[in-house]
């Protein structure tokens, strides 16, 4: 374009430039040399070559000391940010809702907060205890993570048999989070009153738990923190 006469001027060489830099995010590989009418460009074979040989690498930095996070761990804690994300979008998502914060004391919207943390470690204790009716993958993973964290991370042929069939090693179906918590809602606690009494005498009768529920139970009064 500048060489056919329809682009001119620094600036607005400069801003077509950008916009095909930003498309392909390759502009550190160009040195570039922009005037009021001409506009030129090299590969910088020194860049390309500092960048060929990570190819397929990525470096961690941490400002921490090395007796107090060697390399593998600090590969780990990078892995383990998806958790803090997935926290966040529990929190922020249908699970907490901790949003919208309908509070305008700053006493009252660190107790919404804290509330909401609380919450979400209830959750995280509940989901771990039980691994065994959802769908997660009951195998320690933190073996394998330690011997070799660069790794990907790999799920069991037991969660993978649990996915692909929907059902647990007892034939009973496999569950998620949310779904498992719907089946123990139908657990209610009903206020009686016998239609010919005309006294104000009430009993209360709850729900008798099914086998699967009376687990949910179990490995719930089982979480030790």
């Amino acid at each position: 374009m500048v060489a056919a006469g329809r682009l001119a001027g620094r600036d607005k060489i400069g801003v077509r430039v950008g916009k095909v830099i930003g498309k392909y995010k390759m502009g550190k590989h160009f040195d570039l040399d922009i005037q009021d009418a001409s506009f030129a460009f090299s590969v910088n074979e020194e860049r390309v070559a500092a960048e060929a040989a990570l190819d397929g690498l990525y470096v961690i930095r941490t400002s921490a000391a090395e007796a107090d996070m060697s390399a593998e761990a600090a590969v780990l804690n990078y892995k383990r940010l998806a958790e803090v994300e997935r926290a966040f979008r529990t929190l922020k998502g249908v699970d907490l809702q901790v949003r919208p914060v309908r509070h305008r004391l700053e006493m009252r919207v660190k107790a919404h907060i804290f509330l909401s943390m609380l919450a979400y470690y209830v959750q995280w204790h509940l989901v771990q205890a039980w691994k065994p009716l959802l769908f997660a993958d009951e195998a320690p993973q933190d073996a394998a993570r330690q011997r070799d964290p660069v790794a990907p991370a790999r799920r069991s042929k037991a969660a993978l048999a649990k996915v692909h069939s929907r059902r647990l090693a007892d034939g009973t179906p496999a569950l998620s989070f949310g779904g498992l918590l719907k089946q123990l809602a139908t657990i209610v606690r009903n206020t009686m009153r016998r239609t010919d009494w005309s006294g104000e005498a009430t009993f209360s009768l709850t729900t008798r738990p099914d086998a699967k529920q009376r687990q949910a139970f179990d490995l719930a009064a089982a979480i030790t923190v």
